[in-house]
C-alpha cells in the first residue's frame, strides 16, 4: 500500500513534507521545465525584501568540504517586483507558496509582509531573521527585536508567519519558544553557520566579504540536533533543514520533530535531487510498513532511550 506522505503544517496542506529552501532554488519557477513542480510539497521563494537589493560583491559561492559557502547577501528585486510576473508564475504551479522575508528594521519586515497580504497565492510568509552573511546583527540574536518583527508581521498577514532561526546559539529551544510566544505559526531550524575559506595559492578570503553561511551535507548533525532540542518546548511545528541531500537526511529531520524538511544545497547540486528526497522517504515508510509519514514526527523524542549503550 502506498503510504500517505501527507501533512499538515501551521495549517497548510502540503501534498508531502519536502520544501524548497530558500536562497537555493530562485524565486521558485525558474526550474519548470527540469523537474516538475508541483510535486514538490511547497515552495520556499528566494529571500525577498521592500526594496531591491543587488547582494553581496563577487566572489559569492565557494566549494568546502562536504558542503559550500555562500555569501549573497539576499540579492533580490524587491517586493513589488516580485509580486507582479514571478509571484504569479508561481501560482501557476499549484503547490504552496512560502515567501521568504528579510529587512533593515522591523518596519521594512511589515511593510513587506503588507503588500504580500493582497495575494491569495501567498500560502505563508517566512522571516529571514538568521542571515549570517550581512554586515549587521543577527535578528533573531537580539531576543525583543525579533519578537517585535514577529509581532509586527502577524498584526498585517493574513497567513501562518514562520521565523527562521540561527543555530549559532547556546539553547536553541529558547530561541525557538520565544518565537513561538511572540505569536510565529512555526519555525525554520535553522539557517547557514558563519564560516569562512582561505585560497592557499592566493593568500586571500574564498568569499568577498571573508565569511559567509556554511550548508551542505557536513551541517546536518548539527541542524538534526537544534530540531531535537527545540521540538520538546513548541506546540508549532518545524521546518527541518541543514544538509538534507537524501530521503533518508529528511526522515533523520522528521524523527527528531520536524514536520517538513526543506532541501537547499542538494538542489543546487541538481534539482532532480528533489523528486529523489520525496521518493527516498516514501521507501523508507514502504520498508517499515508505515502507513503515514505523520507517524514519525518526533518518535525519536517520545522514545525511552534509557537502557540503550552504543556497542
Amino acid at each position: 500500500m502506498k503510504p500517505d506522505l501527507s501533512v499538515d503544517f501551521a495549517g497548510i496542506k502540503l501534498k508531502n513534507p519536502v520544501l524548497t529552501a530558500s536562497g537555493t532554488f530562485g524565486y521558485g519557477y525558474e526550474l519548470a521545465d527540469l523537474i516538475p513542480l508541483k510535486k514538490l510539497g511547497g515552495i520556499v521563494t528566494k529571500t525577498i525584501t521592500l526594496e531591491p537589493r543587488p547582494g553581496n560583491p563577487q566572489p559569492r559561492i565557494a566549494e568546502a568540504e562536504g558542503g559550500m559557502l555562500n555569501t549573497i547577501g539576499l540579492q533580490n528585486i524587491g517586493v513589488k517586483a516580485f509580486a507582479g510576473e514571478p509571484l504569479e508564475k508561481l501560482s501557476e504551479i499549484g503547490v504552496p507558496v512560502f515567501v521568504s522575508v528579510a529587512g533593515a528594521c522591523v518596519s521594512d519586515y511589515v511593510e513587506t509582509a503588507k503588500i504580500l497580504k493582497s495575494f491569495k497565492s501567498v500560502s505563508a510568509v517566512e522571516l529571514n531573521l538568521s542571515c549570517p552573511n550581512l554586515k549587521k546583527k543577527i535578528v533573531c540574536h537580539d531576543l525583543p527585536l525579533m519578537s517585535d518583527v514577529i509581532k509586527g508581521v502577524k498584526k498585517v498577514s493574513k497567513v501562518p508567519v514562520i521565523a527562521k532561526l540561527s543555530p549559532l546559539v547556546t539553547d536553541i529551544s529558547e530561541l525557538a519558544l520565544t518565537a513561538q510566544n511572540a505569536g510565529a505559526d512555526g519555525v525554520t531550524l535553522a539557517n547557514t553557520y558563519p564560516a569562512m575559506a582561505i585560497d592557499v595559492k592566493t593568500f586571500k578570503p574564498k568569499l568577498s566579504t571573508i565569511k559567509g553561511g556554511m550548508s551542505g551535507a557536513c551541517v546536518k548533525p548539527m541542524s538534526v540536533r537544534c530540531v531535537y532540542d527545540a521540538y520538546p518546548a513548541l506546540k508549532i511545528p518545524i521546518i527541518g533543514c541543514g544538509g538534507i541531500m537524501t530521503g533518508e537526511d529528511a526522515v533523520e529531520f522528521m524523527l527528531a520533530g520536524a514536520t517538513a524538511a526543506s532541501v537547499g544545497t542538494a538542489s543546487l547540486v541538481s534539482p532532480e535531487n528533489l523528486m529523489k528526497v520525496i521518493d527516498g522517504i516514501e521507501d523508507i515508510l514502504k520498508e517499515k510498513n508505515i502507513k503515514s509519514v505523520k507517524e514519525i514526527i518526533g518518535l525519536i523524542n517520545k522514545a525511552d532511550f534509557s537502557n540503550h549503550s552504543c556497542k
